[in-house]
């Protein structure tokens, strides 16, 4: 009986088995299939919380890219790249009394900066030849006029002019989004002797379709005060390409500060499309010899719209600065130029003292694709006054 009772047992429960392993395979299945599906909404969950942070970052502009420097200093220059491409040089040639950056170009890669003379090109103005790129001068520095020398000063006359030397690169340092150029020269008198000593940081700022230059260049005097007399030569300038100029059928004489005439001649206003906004709303021509914190220039070259915005900053002196801006090309900032832009109602006659040290800030932005909006040109501007 115990035989038959266990044999009955164990056939009974092989018949459970029977029954019930199909069902438990089942179920597995059902499980496994559960969980995948489980996974893959935990994933398409995170994907789709991640997608709009994403979109959110490129509609602001605030993609950026990389910044780099190649060293061609065998060529006297370095260039600066953006997403592997050229953005700038930084150059010292020896026919240029002055460090430049030159040429500039936007992210889709429209240069804004006219060619002549370095690399003239059909159709733009050949005057004031020391109008190269961006650079950082002064029209009377001990008396000495840095702004105005180029190879077309004759020989006699080169005695009452001043150059600026390259002596040294300190830093180039690359990186996401940003990029450091610290250099420094010297400004010297025609005898070669020093008057200023000049340390200059570059910080280049890639934001995809808006670049960024801010430069801090610090002067320091030697043994003796250095008078920087008032002068409507001054004293960050750059020089645009004739599509960025104002439409303008007028001929024009200009003069320096010892009184050498340039004519600016009539050209044909095809193309030409440039137009000046303050921030103080004043336009165009009228910008010339008013104060602002910021001067926009915008236009179209080719089927490429350009805004390129030069800024003050507050612990600058004569904060906000005069603008020597004209419509036949020239973008400049001049802090120091008081008498000539109030017509002798106001005087600074700025002098670094002796041992001491004076220190310039200005932001340089290059956005293409648009114009930009004074909302973000003063974010822009407020964004600078807390940065350096």
């Amino acid at each position: 009986m115990y035989f038959l009772s266990n044999f009955m047992k164990t056939k009974w429960m092989r018949s459970l088995d029977l029954l019930f392993l199909p069902l438990v395979k089942l179920f597995q299945f059902k499980m496994k299939k559960m969980r995948a599906a489980l996974i893959l909404c935990f994933i398409l969950t995170q994907v789709m919380t991640i997608q709009p942070l994403y979109s959110k970052d490129t509609s602001k502009n605030k993609e950026q890219g990389k910044v780099s420097f190649v060293d061609k200093s065998g060529q006297k220059q370095v260039d600066v790249m953006m997403d592997g491409k050229l953005f700038t040089s930084y150059l010292w040639p020896d026919d240029v009394m002055k460090p430049v950056l030159y040429p500039v170009i936007t992210a889709s890669g429209t240069e804004v900066t006219r060619g002549y003379p370095l690399k003239p090109r059909a159709g733009e103005r050949t005057d004031h030849p020391h109008h190269i790129g961006i650079w950082f001068n002064y029209g009377d520095v001990n008396k000495l006029d840095f702004w105005n020398n180029s190879t077309a000063i004759p020989a006699e006359k080169k005695n009452e002019y001043g150059t600026i030397h390259h002596k040294t690169i300190e830093k180039q340092e690359g990186g996401k989004g940003h990029g450091l150029l610290v250099v420094t020269a010297s400004w010297d008198g025609p005898d070669g002797k020093q008057l200023l000593a000049e340390k200059t940081e570059l910080h280049f700022i890639n934001q995809g379709a808006t670049r960024i230059i801010d430069r801090i260049t610090t002067l320091t005097a030697g043994n003796s005060p250095v008078p920087m007399a008032d002068n409507k030569e001054g004293l960050i300038g750059m020089r645009v390409a004739r599509q960025l100029e104002l439409p303008s059928k007028d001929q024009v004489t200009l003069t320096d500060a010892k009184g050498n005439p340039t004519t600016v001649k009539s050209m044909s206003n095809e193309g030409v499309t440039g137009s000046y906004r303050s921030s103080e709303g004043i336009k165009d021509d009228a910008v010339w010899s008013t104060r602002g914190k910021w001067v926009d220039l915008n236009g179209t070259i080719g089927n490429d719209k350009v805004a390129i915005v030069m800024f003050d900053h507050p612990l600058n002196i004569g904060y906000p600065t005069y603008w020597h801006a004209r419509g036949y090309g020239l973008f400049a900032a001049n802090p120091l130029g008081w008498s000539i832009f109030t017509k002798g109602k106001e005087t600074l006659n700025f002098i670094i003292p002796a041992g001491k040290s004076v220190a310039f800030r200005y932001r340089l932005v290059i956005h293409n694709g648009s114009d930009l909006t004074d909302e973000a040109i003063n974010a822009l501007a407020d964004d600078f006054a807390k940065k350096y």
